[in-house]
């Protein structure tokens, strides 16, 4: 069996080392653009701000230990056509530009995505950046150097976790983001409120509800960016906008959402026969609406690469779908989140209730405690669990693990009420403070 794989991020790292064991026969192959593999983005900002000293320990494999699993691992190979009647692929030596062809009997996607970069006047400054994978991450950490004043476009996880990082390195920092809130796709205002009261008491600037219009230059590098409400001083912007699916190869050949996102079934097999697809560049079931939908996660990437290599030659492992479950920390704060937000949940027409809880995670008798909060969205008629998020100073995110569980078991708020928690005044009281969300749901 002549396997190829196309990209090895977290999906195609997955996916490699699974069908390696699996099946010791087969013949694969590694196509990849970049010269290094699975590279922990999530990890830029704490590489950028000086936590992770050395950044050898992002990577979690490397091109010498697939090809000591005896796999032809081709870094800085660029495929530029992909054949799906007669199976096969055209190839690019990014580093001498020969250009060659390649067959397989089984071809595994896991192209991953790329950060969406908008048509803004200026764009092609200098020092206008992207964060995505380890040489973004250097650059950066070279650029921030020098610069006085960064401005953060987009203020998601990547983003928000970046202007701490530049924060404390002793930087000027404005956020900007055209909605009104921070991280509104993960969190309700309850929470948001909290992230957004800790970073402005370190003094980083703020620009919400702002579109940006243009880019200003001097000698070719970015000074100033322009919203449509004010300007903002610049030595270095960093782009984190969003993500979008790197799936143009696979355009008109294979099912598709509309931004690109490939559809796979529970066994991870695309609409093309022999085609496997995971990670950034698929859609994903979403247990909370069971939809297909866009979530790019390492967490589900693994999964799906895992899966994709059980499933290569007879259909043997379900794909349970995801719950986009999540987590960040913001200072002494630390949030998480799983399944709809109240806002997310009206937008996708459930008719839905919520409850929130404050509460001491631990007895007060004991010599500190933190206060920790807690929503649960569900759905009014089923009292079904649809989303929850927390957070605390105390790190308790642990607990929306358990309520992951809970949305995909299709569990009730009134179920949760009375879950079997163990009780030791050390982690917590004689009813967790989970067991109270539910009891307290109306």
């Amino acid at each position: 069996m002549k396997v190829i794989v196309i990209g090895c991020t977290h999906a195609g790292t997955a996916a490699i080392i699974n069908t390696v064991k699996l099946y010791p026969e087969a013949e694969i192959t590694v196509y990849e653009r970049n010269n290094n593999i699975s590279f922990l983005s999530c990890g830029i900002a704490l590489y950028v701000g000086g936590i992770v000293k050395d950044p050898m320990g992002l990577f979690y494999s490397s091109p010498e230990a697939l090809e000591k699993l005896g796999v032809t691992t081709k870094m800085e190979h660029d495929v530029l056509d992909v054949d799906i009647n007669n199976k096969k692929i055209k190839v690019k030596n990014l580093r001498n530009d020969e250009i060659f062809e390649d067959t397989y009997d089984k071809l595994i996607v896991t192209t991953g995505s790329w950060p969406i970069i908008p048509k803004i006047e200026g764009i092609d400054l200098e020092n206008i950046l992207l964060s995505k994978n380890y040489y973004h991450s250097n650059i950066i950490i070279e650029k921030s150097k020098t610069a006085k004043n960064i401005v953060v476009i987009g203020a998601g996880y990547i983003g928000v976790e970046l202007i701490e990082a530049f924060e404390s390195n002793g930087k000027n920092v404005t956020l900007i983001d055209s909605l009104d809130r921070i991280l509104s796709k993960y969190f309700d205002a309850e929470f948001t409120a909290i992230a957004e009261e800790e970073i402005r008491r370190h003094n980083i600037k703020m620009a919400l509800g702002e579109t940006v219009q243009r880019f200003e230059g001097v000698n070719g590098k970015v000074s100033k960016v322009v919203t449509d409400k004010g300007q903002y001083e610049a030595d270095l912007v960093i782009l984190c906008i969003g993500f979008k699916p790197n799936t143009e190869l696979f355009e008109d050949k294979i099912d598709m959402l509309p931004n690109g996102a490939i559809i796979v079934d529970e066994y991870m097999r695309t609409s093309a026969e022999d085609i496997y697809a995971a990670g950034d560049s698929c859609a994903v079931i979403y247990n909370p609406t069971g939809k297909r939908e866009y979530i790019p996660l390492a967490t589900n990437a693994v999964r799906m690469g895992t899966l994709v290599a059980r499933n290569l030659v007879k259909p043997t492992t379900k794909y349970i779908g995801t719950q986009g479950t999540s987590g960040i920390k913001i200072y002494d704060y630390n949030f998480a989140a799983t399944g709809l937000t109240e806002e997310s949940a009206i937008k996708a027409g459930f008719d839905i209730k919520t409850v929130i809880v404050d509460e001491n995670y631990r007895p007060e008798f004991m010599p500190t405690y933190e206060s920790v909060k807690v929503k649960l969205v569900y759905e009014r008629e089923s009292r079904r669990i649809l989303g929850a998020q927390i957070a605390s100073k105390a790190d308790l995110t642990q607990a929306i693990n358990t309520l992951s569980v809970c949305i995909q078991n299709k569990m009730t708020v009134d179920e949760l009420g009375f879950v079997d928690f163990f009780f030791q005044p050390h982690f917590n009281k004689p009813w967790n403070f989970l067991n109270i969300a539910g009891l307290s749901a109306e």
